[in-house]
């Protein structure tokens, strides 16, 4: 209901804004913050595992690099979002882009770590990764075209976007869901990184609740335009969510090192920067097209001229 920014605010604005208190402050330093976390935390174990010569660690390496991507682009897309109606999308086509990669990091580490013994170099394992990779054109392709009917459409926008993020948490979580849910006995691998894996599911769960279900402000609007909306609190899932699955992550590579390297095909070096780079050059070939209809198409008219705050809600820096 109020705390907006400017709607053509300038760059500097936008960076002090996140100084002031606005209804994106906390969104912004959410995930700011955490980016650091994640750094440190690449960092120290940069130190104590070998991301280059150990082809056992590429897929973590791949993982660590897009969990600091990801809430970083993020704090980004929050911090300059207010300086037009054009940057508020394209801010957050990379935002949606960056989620997308995200969810291929977690497929590395699964499809590496985290999948049943039993499922280990069977067809799913084999095809598991370059499916995760399509799934981020998906992810970033239904999330950016979303955001074009969001004033004509806005319940099936919403319905869009859940869906283009539900699903690749879904398919990432396939060994995860059989290895809780359906596996029994020997091959099932129930080890210390289980209560980790069902934090992580937890607060999964809750970001995706907060984010469909706009509590607590649509119950008391107005009441928690600075402190206490759902993004806010849907970002503090996320990044919790992600410290579990960080941990869970480890704790299965660690403890199950020894058994996956003597059994488990690895990829070369080649092939996985190359799924990487495909991934990677895809999802920005699909940003720069939504830009680019943006931009020219005379369709986007609608969103940018009714997808701005009110300048009578605007507080101007």
């Amino acid at each position: 209901m109020s705390g907006y920014r400017h709607p053509k605010s300038t760059a500097l604005d936008c960076l002090l804004s996140s100084f002031q208190m606005t209804n994106e402050t906390v969104n912004i330093w959410t995930h700011f913050l955490p980016t650091w976390y994640f750094l440190w935390r690449f960092l120290l174990l940069s130190y104590t595992l070998d991301f280059l010569g150990d082809s056992y660690n590429w897929p973590l390496l791949v993982y660590m690099m897009l969990i600091c991507l990801y809430p970083f682009t993020s704090s980004f897309a929050h911090t300059f979002s207010s300086m037009s109606a054009h940057a508020r999308h394209i801010c957050y086509f990379l935002d949606y882009g960056a989620l997308s990669l995200y969810s291929l990091g977690c497929a590395f580490t699964y499809g590496a770590y985290v999948i049943p013994d039993r499922w280990v170099n069977g067809t799913l394992h084999r095809y598991y990764v370059p499916i995760a990779a399509f799934n981020t054109f998906i992810c970033t392709g239904l999330s950016c075209y979303s955001r074009f009917l969001e004033v004509d459409q806005p319940v099936l926008s919403k319905v869009l976007r859940t869906v283009a993020f539900v699903h690749p948490f879904v398919f990432d979580n396939i060994p995860l869901f059989y290895r809780l849910f359906f596996c029994f006995g020997e091959g099932c691998n129930w080890n210390e990184a289980i209560p980790l894996h069902c934090y992580h599911l937890f607060f999964a769960f809750l970001t995706g609740f907060l984010f469909a279900s706009h509590l607590p402000e649509r119950l008391a609007p107005g009441r928690f335009d600075y402190f206490g909306h759902s993004h806010q609190l849907f970002h503090i899932c996320a990044v919790l969510g992600t410290h579990f699955q960080l941990e869970a992550v480890l704790t299965d590579q660690s403890s199950r090192k020894a058994w996956l390297s003597l059994y488990s095909e690895t990829d070369s070096l080649a092939i996985t920067l190359g799924v990487v780079a495909t991934a990677v050059i895809g999802n920005v070939i699909l940003i720069c097209f939504f830009t680019a209809t943006l931009l020219w198409s005379p369709r986007a008219n609608s969103i940018l001229q009714n997808n701005i705050p009110e300048e009578a809600k605007a507080k101007a820096h």
